[in-house]
């Protein structure tokens, strides 16, 4: 069965949002081995609303040539995860709305790699709540940011989780993989 796999830019004090005001600092060729893994270990995009506009206002209007990452971006299989969008028209999207988790749980029958989750905090944290997250990769850099949106922020509850993998880059980033315990 696929997995659905979140990664994530997260600061000490549980910042994700904005990472490319504070996170670019600590990018080196060890982080970027770690996100090609996780590039490399699935074939489709699972992405909440915000996250996908903005990729869809990008993504498409980049030359390969240049930009070698938005052939993947733009072949790659997407799920949208919305209430509010009508439409997804980003080539190779599929709009979710209605009963999420029972979609997700078709998809996830299906064969192939894991559905990776990119940014989407309030996808990821509805994900967790439900218990449909399976990985949770987070990369954790040591910076405190003092305010943007948390991954944790609101009352999720109690979520029991199990580090299964664990490294500490050379720039003090920490590259963590929870599981449900």
């Amino acid at each position: 069965m696929r997995k659905i796999a979140a990664g994530l830019f997260i600061s000490l004090d549980g910042v994700i949002e904005a990472p490319e005001t504070w996170h670019f600092p600590y990018f080196n060729d060890e982080m970027g081995q770690s996100v090609g893994r996780q590039f490399e270990a699935a074939d489709a995009m699972l992405l909440g609303r915000r996250t996908y506009e903005g990729f869809a206002e990008y993504w498409p209007k980049q030359d390969p040539a240049a930009e070698p990452m938005a052939e993947v971006m733009n072949n790659t299989p997407k799920y949208v995860v919305s209430t509010t969008l009508t439409s997804a028209d980003w080539q190779n999207t599929t709009l979710i709305q209605g009963d999420v988790a029972a979609e997700l749980g078709r998809i996830k029958q299906q064969p192939g790699k894991n559905i990776s989750i990119t940014g989407s905090a309030t996808l990821v944290q509805s994900l967790l709540r439900d218990g449909l997250l399976d990985e949770l990769n987070l990369l954790v850099h040591p910076i405190v940011v003092g305010s943007g949106q948390r991954l944790f922020d609101g009352d999720l509850g109690q979520i029991p989780l199990k580090l299964t993998r664990s490294e500490i880059f050379s720039t003090g980033v920490l590259d963590l993989t929870y599981e449900r315990a």
